[in-house]
């Protein structure tokens, strides 16, 4: 399939499959009659490529731990220090943005206990 119908039918970017074309990470030649045929394992390698991206990946690193796959089974090691790696990004995010609701609450709590302060007997504003 071409690469407008891969862009269509999978919803893959075509900014994502030129990447893909440009790093040349398939075996053998797909040109036919000047542009990139996909098959069954390009699709493969492209779902894998839009889930690193999905993980926060950046191109080079995308690219990076799309040539160890392609290396095979002695690349696990590498392959696993980078997901470990970006696992503790992910944490360190998630621990910041907890810190930023924990503020945001205390923040919301002050205003509301203020507010409540100034209600009068009858429960009106004063």
């Amino acid at each position: 399939m071409t690469k407008q119908e891969a862009s269509r039918l999978y919803n893959i970017p075509i900014k994502i499959l030129e990447e893909y074309e440009k790093w040349g990470l398939c075996h053998e030649v797909k040109k036919v009659m000047g542009s990139w045929q996909y098959d069954d394992s390009d699709l493969e390698r492209l779902s894998m490529i839009m889930t690193l991206h999905d993980l926060g990946f950046s191109n080079s690193e995308v690219e990076t731990y799309m040539r160890l796959l392609l290396d095979g089974d002695h690349t696990e090691v590498q392959r696993l220090q980078m997901l470990n790696q970006r696992r503790a990004c992910a944490l360190d995010e998630i621990h910041f943005r907890e810190a930023q609701l924990a503020r945001l609450d205390y923040l919301r709590h002050s205003i509301n206990a203020s507010k409540n302060g100034k209600k009068t007997k009858e429960g009106f504003h004063e």
